[in-house]
């Protein structure tokens, strides 16, 4: 484990190596310092065993932090994308209720339409009966 500005090095595979994030290198740091004065106290061998085992803890606990900050922005992009398909929904319900409305409207209107041909037809056939009863009856006189 090795110290840097910005943080504590680790590496996970020689040759590579990566920066762990700010909470996580405070740890590190309390727990280095912890175990210099363990070391200066007693001994190295102390601290030679739990050492390694610190390490993997601190490495894991990074990438547990790197996931969640991951997933925390995951789902600041979903809620985006959940507020978006509220308002379409929303604008789309609305668009469908005017539809409705209009289709309603539209019913009614071709209700009372047919209605209107429907007694214009039974007047124009009343008033073609005239004319053939005016025949029959001139026939009968």
């Amino acid at each position: 484990m090795e110290l840097v500005e910005d943080g504590v090095v680790y590496q996970d595979d020689p040759g590579t190596s990566a920066v762990m994030s700010e909470r996580v290198s405070g740890l590190a740091n309390s727990i280095y310092r912890e175990f210099e004065r363990l070391i200066g106290k007693y001994d190295e061998d102390v601290v030679k065993e739990l050492m390694p085992l610190v390490v993997a803890v601190l490495e894991n606990l990074d990438s547990v932090f790197a996931e969640n900050q991951e997933h925390e922005v995951e789902l600041e992009l979903l809620k985006e994308d959940n507020e978006q398909l509220i308002t379409q929904y929303e604008r789309e319900k609305a668009l469908r209720k005017h539809a409705e409305e209009r289709f309603i409207e539209f019913e009614d209107i071709q209700e009372q339409e047919k209605k209107d041909l429907q007694n214009h037809m039974g007047r124009m056939e009343s008033h073609s009966h005239q004319p053939e009863l005016k025949i029959k009856n001139y026939a009968d006189q």
